[in-house]
């Protein structure tokens, strides 16, 4: 798609977006529009008019400018990992979106961690907030549960400590990395 004539779209035109890894390039891809097989996709910034329509199971048509493009998707080694085939390329590819960076993150700051202000990767509500300020925690123990894209998950103590701060209540809606609970 070098050397096609594009326009720039305004973030305030785009639904929400996922990332596509294709082998050490990440892309941030939306779905701007779509009528039927015609489609607005904007890759980093750039908007493309596509027509795609499904020609068999995991086979796609892509017309483009003018050009057409024969796609296969093989499903790979996970939930969201690809092998995608087109007539002279292969490639190995992974969809990063809000539910598989949620799932990286919780993973990643696992109850190893020795953080001591509790926050939740994406967005959510409070659940339940089983501590107050001043009681003494241990390892492991929950501090708080968030509701995030239709599942619960406990947010532990990474330490022993007390509660020094708690920043939401019960029942409010909280942001991306927002400070939660502060431990001492």
């Amino acid at each position: 798609m070098e050397g096609v004539r594009t326009k720039k779209i305004s973030s305030k035109d785009l639904a929400m977006a996922i990332d596509i890894k294709i082998g050490d390039r990440e892309a941030n891809v939306r779905l701007v529009k779509k009528d039927g097989s015609k489609a607005t996709i904007d890759v980093d910034g750039i908007a493309y008019e596509v027509d795609i329509v499904m020609v068999e199971e995991g086979v796609y048509s892509i017309l483009h400018n003018g050009k057409s493009y024969s796609v296969e998707m093989i499903p790979g080694n996970g939930p969201k990992n690809y092998f995608v085939n087109t007539y002279s390329s292969a490639y190995e590819v992974e969809i990063i979106d809000a539910q598989s960076r949620y799932q990286k993150s919780r993973n990643k700051d696992s109850i190893e961690s020795t953080e001591k202000i509790i926050t939740t990767p994406m967005p959510g509500k409070v659940v339940r907030i089983p501590v107050s300020e001043g009681q003494r925690v241990t390892k492991g123990d929950t501090l708080i549960v968030i509701s995030a894209m239709k599942m619960e998950s406990d947010y532990n103590a990474t330490l022993d400590g007390i509660v020094k701060k708690i920043h939401v209540n019960e029942g409010d809606s909280v942001a991306n990395n927002q400070p939660l609970i502060e431990l001492e």
